[in-house]
Formats: structure tokens, C-alpha cells, sequence
């Protein structure tokens, strides 16, 4: 481990006073935690349990956690690819359980946005609380970034979402629509300094002025989105107070909002300290890399946009999906797709369609190849997939990780034609089944490189 600079550590005992030598002591240790975090439409934090000799004490803040006492290969693991579970700091568990326990304060039309998305573990957990008619917007800015947020959000199967790559200013073409935005802004990562030695060289006070710059900027343009009264939930993963607590003060006076107490869902204050607006988690603390969070509700008004009632697409006739979503034809780059929307988001996800870059809405159900409907792998992880629309083959592990990686599998006991491809309760995808070989339908951008 490099050694910490001195301004580093200056920081350091600012924030954390007499407990800072715990937290410094930590970081130097280099002996980082895992933590894995249950999809209750999938599988029971019990059951997944289970399935791990590792497993060890509860996240105490995630019903849903808990950790793991070594660190498997994961992707080597096909409950992983189904959506079964993800993998999360612990301490970033805590953000995604405030919005939660602030969505239950909404009635069952709650819009929240995610602002910095990827790689998507917090939108796996609000998504994990949104009632039939809230919705999620996950957005992340950077293409390449965005493509894992979209990936992880099709497994962990929510149909209630959305997956954008905008720009923050973008949001506000929307006019005030949000009634929470989680802003998990970039930072100079000093809560990455236990996992990722480079990021101590990186480290320097200039960075810091600039990162908290920058997060002021992504919270200034966003702004208008967010409805007035509306919560705003900032965090970080660093421990600095230019990027946590001032930025904090800076958006009360400047934007208009004012700062709340924050969020103990723990009563336990060995694992973090209170700072003056927020908590501030930390190793040496908590069992986890670090993670600050704090509470603001806009006060400044927030002048509603005028939005233009959306053009209808083609309905098309598609018993593959539970009831309540309806399925329309929609031409993209690649050809004719039908997807599938729950009926009471169809408007609200038609208008960010119309004015945000829109990777992924709805469910994919199929491509129109010719005279035939593929049915697409979305459809296979979705929480909406009516599974008794094709027959099914359950695989063996060896089986699913040759399918994993894109690999024709041998199926001759089951029929042919399409087919769900199972492991271990859980769909994995789909196949054609030609007898002599199954054709295997999981994405080549996604397969298993192992």
C-alpha cells in the first residue's frame, strides 16, 4: 500500500476525530470484504444462503445481504447470470436502502431517478422496492458504462425500468418529474483505496477541488428535474468534506433545499460517524469500503413542461408476458423488435423515449426475423415472462457455463423448436432446438469469456 499523503490524512481526522486512526489503519491493511445482495423475485436471501459454503454474518442494513467469509469466482457461477444476485460493497447497500425506506413515503406513482447509475447495484435495489406503477430511470453518462448498467438491469429482470445514457442537463427537458433523484456522484474515490492501490497515487487536493466541482455541476443540471419537494439522496464514495458535506451546504444555498437528519437505519453508531449533514461509513467502521450519504428536500419551485401526447406504435398480439404489459413493434438499428411495456408506464416512458437517449425500455420479447418471432433473452430474465410459453430444459452446470459462453449445446431428449433454458430453477436464455443441436440465443456481447 503507498503511503497516504499528508493532506490525505489531514482530511482524514477532520472528519472522523478520535476514530480516525481505526479508519487509516484500515485502509492500510488492504483486507477488503464481500458482500452479496439476494433478488427477492428470483430467490430468498435464505435460499442463496444455501448455496454458499462462505456465507457469513447478515449486511445488518440489507434485509436481503449478507457477507461472504471468501471470494468466490462469480462468473463461473450461473445463478450470477440469472439475475439471482448481486455483488456490492456493503457499504454501498446503505444508499439503496434509504431510497427505499423513502419510496415507501410515496403513493404507488413514485418516478425515481438514479443519476450515475453504473454499474447498477443501487438500481438493482430500488428496483427491488418499485410497486407496479413506480418507476426506475437508470442513467449513466459514459456509453461503455451504460452497457453494463443496461445488462445488469435486464438479469436482475424489473420491467419498470428505463436505461439511459444523457447527459444530466438532458433530465430537464422532462420538466419536474422525479419525486426522488439518487445522485452517487464521481469522486476522488478514497474509498477505493483499499481495493485499488492506484487510486492513492492518483489522490491529490486539486483532484479533490475538482471532483467537487464537477459534482456541483451534475446536481445544478439536474435540478429542474426533480419536483419540488422532492428528495434528493447525494453520496459518495470518498470521505473528504469538500465533496461531501460542503457540496451539501452548497446545494441548500444554492439550488434551494434544505438538508435532513440523516437516515439512521441502523441505531448502531459503531459503523459510521454523523457528520454535520450526513453519515459517513468507513473501513474500520463498517464492514465495507466507505460510502457517505446525505438527505436533501427541494424547496425552490420547479415549473412543470408541457409534454405533447406520444404517438401510438403497432400493437402486436403476445401471450409470452405475464398480464398487465402489452406489446407493440418498435424498428431499431438492427431491425423489427417487439417489446413489451406495462400498460400504466406506456406514457411516461414513451416521453423519455421522445427526448432522452433511451438504451433500454419495457421488455424485449422478440425479433421479427422473416416469418418467424425470436423470442430474446430479455424476455427469458424478465419478471414478466410467462414461463409456461415454452417448454423448457433444465441444464447441468457444466451445461449453463457452455451456454454462458455462446456454445451449441446438445439437447435430444427435449423437443424441438424453442426452448427456455433453465439452471438450477432460474432461466438462463433460450435455444432452437434442431435435434441434432440447440442453436444457442444468449448475446455474444455478453458471453462468458472463461
Amino acid at each position: 500500500m503507498a503511503a497516504f499523503p499528508k493532506e490525505f490524512i489531514d482530511s482524514t481526522r477532520a472528519v472522523f476525530g478520535a476514530r480516525a486512526s481505526q479508519v487509516l489503519d484500515a485502509l492500510e491493511s488492504g483486507d477488503s470484504v464481500t458482500a452479496i445482495r439476494a433478488n427477492p423475485a428470483k430467490i430468498s436471501a435464505g435460499a442463496l444462503r444455501g448455496r454458499f459454503e462462505s456465507a457469513g454474518a447478515a449486511v445488518p442494513w440489507c434485509a436481503e445481504a449478507f457477507y461472504l467469509d471468501s471470494r468466490p469466482v462469480f462468473s463461473l457461477d450461473p445463478l450470477l447470470h440469472a439475475g439471482a444476485y448481486y455483488v456490492q460493497d456493503a457499504s454501498a447497500m446503505y444508499v439503496g436502502e434509504v431510497v427505499r425506506w423513502l419510496a415507501g413515503s410515496f403513493d404507488a406513482r413514485l418516478r425515481i431517478l438514479d443519476l450515475c447509475a453504473a454499474p447498477g447495484g443501487k438500481s438493482t435495489a430500488v428496483a427491488a422496492a418499485l410497486g407496479p406503477s413506480g418507476l426506475l430511470v437508470a442513467n449513466e453518462v459514459i456509453g461503455s458504462r451504460a452497457g453494463i448498467l443496461s445488462e445488469n438491469l435486464v438479469k436482475w429482470g424489473s420491467v419498470n425500468t428505463v436505461v439511459t445514457n444523457s447527459d444530466p442537463k438532458d433530465f430537464g427537458r422532462l420538466g419536474a418529474s422525479f419525486d426522488i433523484v439518487l445522485a452517487d456522484v464521481p469522486c476522488s474515490g478514497e474509498g477505493m483505496f483499499r481495493k485499488d492501490p492506484d487510486a492513492v497515487a492518483q489522490w491529490s487536493p486539486e483532484n479533490v477541488s475538482l471532483c467537487a466541482a464537477r459534482q456541483r455541476r451534475i446536481v445544478a443540471d439536474v435540478w429542474p428535474a426533480l419536483r419540488e419537494g422532492g428528495w434528493l439522496v447525494y453520496s459518495t464514495c470518498t470521505f473528504n468534506r469538500s465533496e461531501n458535506d460542503g457540496n451539501v451546504e452548497w446545494i441548500c444555498s444554492e439550488l434551494g433545499a434544505e438538508a435532513c437528519a440523516p437516515v439512521d437505519l441502523l441505531r448502531a453508531r459503531e459503523t459510521y460517524v454523523e457528520t454535520q449533514y450526513g453519515l459517513q461509513f468507513a473501513p474500520g467502521l463498517t464492514r465495507g469500503e466507505g460510502q457517505y450519504v446525505a438527505l436533501m428536500r427541494k424547496t425552490s419551485s420547479a415549473a412543470p413542461v408541457s409534454l405533447k401526447p406520444s404517438k401510438p406504435l403497432r400493437k402486436a398480439v403476445c401471450d409470452w408476458l405475464k398480464d398487465g404489459l402489452e406489446c407493440f413493434y418498435r424498428e431499431t438499428s438492427s431491425g423489427t423488435l417487439i417489446k413489451g411495456y406495462p400498460q400504466v408506464l406506456m406514457q411516461d416512458i414513451r416521453q423519455m423515449e421522445d427526448r432522452l437517449r433511451v438504451l433500454r425500455s419495457g421488455v424485449a420479447v422478440a425479433a421479427v426475423k422473416g416469418r418467424d418471432l425470436v423470442p430474446q433473452t430479455d424476455l427469458a430474465l424478465s419478471q414478466a415472462f410467462n414461463s409456461c410459453a415454452f417448454p423448457s430444459a433444465v441444464l447441468s452446470k457444466d451445461q449453463a457455463l457452455q451456454y454462458l459462453r455462446c456454445e451449441s449445446l446438445r439437447l435430444p431428449d427435449a423437443p424441438k423448436g424453442f426452448l427456455t433454458v433453465t439452471y438450477d430453477g432460474l432461466p438462463l436464455g433460450f435455444v432452437k432446438n434442431l435435434g441434432t443441436r440447440a442453436n444457442n440465443l444468449f448475446p455474444q456481447a455478453w458471453r462468458l469469456r472463461m
